[in-house]
């Protein structure tokens, strides 16, 4: 049934009713004195044979006709005119119920008045699936039969849509549940998803956040990121082509962290958290799912990593001393957005003595040089996760952001000497014609840093990017739009 075929309500007095309601079960004498006198039909919500077994009771335990015509109180009692509803009343009131239906006495040994209870067709239990069943849902994607005996959850790794892990059966009900994250259109267009070049609307990536586990209120972020990876800037499809086991992370700044409760402190880079684990799955299943990015097709990487099943995090803007990368990156303060860089899975740093600024930025500096090789040099960026306590060290100091990024610059350059093929014996390196020049680790812009983590504990985590530039990806910040 559609809104297309409502069902039509008879003329005369209506009455919308449930045995679950104190009101509805007080004033069944008056309904059973309207309907004797041939001027009331009722609709019962739950029990057939409430308030009476009659032919004036219609059974609505299928809730059509409370769903079609917005019935939000029980008992609501309405007058039909030519199979147009033109007044209603809700709840018991025996003036107003006596004036509406023109009949006087009624319910003389009743309270003179008692409130409603809620409808069945509001119960927010029911209210996603009535829609799904009536309203229409709009939704263009193509329905997929599942067998009697099929079990859904097997039904969906069969068909190639998970990505090792069990994923959510996308109902209609819950994709349009989903769907409420955003005010956006469902078949507005997001990105055109690499390798295939799909285009993609918002109902796709709303199916696919669905199936990763997703809360409604995350689907605005899963937008924002899929719009971020499917630019030339990010290159999502050399991306997967690369044979370096490498893949999105997402890093979230602003207001919508704590709206949607995302976990920027202990275990910040683990599991645990919802909003941190599903919104970097969703991601990868967009691009599994409508791009065709699988491994084994046009994802080739070699040995891959944890990460490329997703993962998203906050920055911990609140503890830094720093402005947060967003701003960094040229947003405005106080904006909601994505940073997507095209990363490793993530390493650690310990230090555990170094008590000055310059003692850590030293030694972190002797350890981003290993990032993806010693031997090579800004074609790979980074991205810095600087925990709490080492944090500390700065802010103490009162260092600035650019403060630090000038210092570690400086203590991270290499002589290229030491590194063209051949030296020391090992074939790997920067080609001959760089030899002679004293260079640092990263290009200009290509150490990202952020703070995030727990209080306690002398670590931080380093995560190595992809090839950059116009050959490989560019970190790409995008606004989330509600």
């Amino acid at each position: 049934m559609t809104a297309e075929t409502r069902p039509p309500l008879p003329d005369g007095l209506v009455a919308v009713v449930k045995r679950d309601c104190p009101t509805c079960v007080l004033i069944a004498p008056v309904l059973e004195t309207l309907a004797a006198a041939g001027e009331l039909t009722v609709y019962t919500q739950d029990d057939p044979a409430f308030p009476a077994e009659a032919d004036w009771v219609r059974d609505d335990t299928d809730l059509a006709v409370s769903w079609h015509h917005d019935i939000e109180t029980v008992p609501t009692l309405l007058r039909v005119v030519d199979g147009v509803e033109t007044e209603r009343l809700v709840g018991w009131s025996r003036p107003a119920w006596e004036a509406f239906c023109g009949t006087a006495p009624l319910g003389e040994d009743l309270p003179e008045h008692r409130p409603g209870c809620g409808s069945l067709s509001v119960d927010p239990g029911r209210v996603d699936e009535l829609r799904a069943r009536y309203g229409g849902t709009g939704l263009r994607s193509r329905r997929i039969e599942i067998a009697r005996l099929e079990d859904e959850w097997e039904a969906a790794y069969d068909r190639g849509w998970s990505d090792g892990l069990p994923v959510v059966p996308p109902t209609e009900t819950r994709v349009l549940r989903m769907l409420e994250g955003t005010s956006r259109s469902p078949d507005e267009i997001v990105a055109v998803v690499p390798p295939d070049l799909v285009e993609c609307t918002v109902e796709k990536v709303a199916i696919n956040a669905v199936m990763a586990g997703c809360r409604p209120e995350y689907l605005p972020v899963v937008l924002a990121a899929v719009e971020a990876v499917c630019t030339d800037e990010f290159n999502m499809h050399g991306l997967l082509a690369t044979t370096m086991g490498v893949g999105p992370v997402i890093v979230v700044n602003g207001p919508i962290r704590h709206r949607i409760g995302m976990n920027a402190g202990i275990n910040v880079l683990g599991q645990g958290n919802r909003a941190n684990s599903t919104i970097g799955r969703a991601l990868q299943l967009v691009v599994r799912n409508v791009g065709g990015g699988r491994p084994g097709g046009v994802d080739r990487a070699t040995q891959g990593q944890p990460g490329k099943i997703g993962l998203c995090f906050p920055e911990d803007e609140e503890g830094s001393p720093w402005e947060p990368l967003s701003v960094w990156r040229g947003m405005e303060p106080g904006v909601s957005t994505v940073t997507v860089f095209a990363g490793e899975a993530p390493r650690i740093i310990v230090d555990q003595l170094s008590r000055t600024p310059e003692s850590l930025v030293a030694h972190f500096a002797e350890a981003l040089r290993s990032v993806v090789s010693p031997r090579l040099i800004q074609g790979f960026d980074a991205l810095l996760v600087l925990s709490p306590e080492h944090m500390a060290r700065f802010r103490d100091a009162g260092w600035s952001r650019q403060d630090f990024l000038a210092a570690l610059t400086e203590a991270s350059m290499i002589d290229t000497d030491t590194i063209v093929r051949g030296a020391g014996g090992i074939a790997e390196g920067v080609p001959e014609g760089l030899a002679g020049l004293r260079l640092p680790k990263f290009r200009e812009g290509g150490l990202l840093v952020v703070h995030a983590g727990g209080g306690a504990g002398l670590f931080s985590s380093v995560i190595g990017g992809w090839v950059n530039g116009a050959t490989g990806s560019d970190p790409v910040t995008r606004e989330i739009r509600p």
